[in-house]
């Protein structure tokens, strides 16, 4: 006859509540990418914020280390239906990036990559803490594979808006679709809402 005590919680009753429906748990980080992953040398890196009205301002890599950096540690959650718990990055937050911006914020932004790839996303769900632009995993330099000089971090949302290779950031007064969306992903793609699709 099986034993449970009292107050007992298994593995898979402590996952529960961290999981969004439909998701499963894994412990490795699988490499999904819609594009051959880009080669970006660092002296070459920079990362552009454009307004709507078509000013720009960039950072290169040495004075995007120069932004105050922020660690994260997070659970995220992909389209494909892994999710991987307390996953540890470093970056900088959007409320930082935006503090350093000569114009105010429109409501959206679409990301703009190396290799071609794009996604939109509310500018509310990149600010109040919500949002970064990580250049480190796991203490150390985020991998090419893994989206590396520098990506999109947006843990709240399914991982397919945490875009990789991030160059640009274009605001936008109203959504557009991005690479995804333009082929049926969700706007806005809440796992725990389960926004796949539209």
């Amino acid at each position: 006859m099986a034993i449970v005590n009292r107050g007992f919680v298994g593995r898979r009753d402590r996952d529960a509540g961290r999981l969004p429906p439909g998701q499963y748990r894994t412990f490795d980080f699988p490499v999904l990418s819609a594009e051959p992953t880009p080669t970006v040398p660092l002296d070459a890196w920079s990362l552009t914020m454009q307004s709507s009205d078509h000013r720009a301002h960039s950072w290169t890599w040495a004075q995007f280390q120069d932004l105050p950096h922020e660690e994260i540690t997070t659970d995220i959650h992909c389209v494909t239906r892994w999710s991987k718990f307390e996953t540890r990055w470093r970056g900088v937050s959007f409320d930082t990036i935006l503090a350093n911006l000569p114009w105010p914020a429109d409501s959206h932004v679409m990301a703009h990559c190396h290799g071609g790839y794009t996604t939109n996303l509310a500018v509310s769900d990149l600010t109040s803490g919500r949002g970064w632009i990580a250049d480190t995993y796991d203490g150390e330099p985020l991998p090419a594979e893994h989206g590396g000089p520098a990506r999109l971090l947006v843990p709240h949302l399914y991982f397919w808006k945490s875009a990789k290779w991030v160059r640009r950031l274009r605001f936008m007064p109203a959504d557009t679709p991005g690479f995804w969306e333009s082929r049926g992903y969700h706007m806005h793609g809440d796992p725990w809402s389960e926004q796949r699709y539209s």
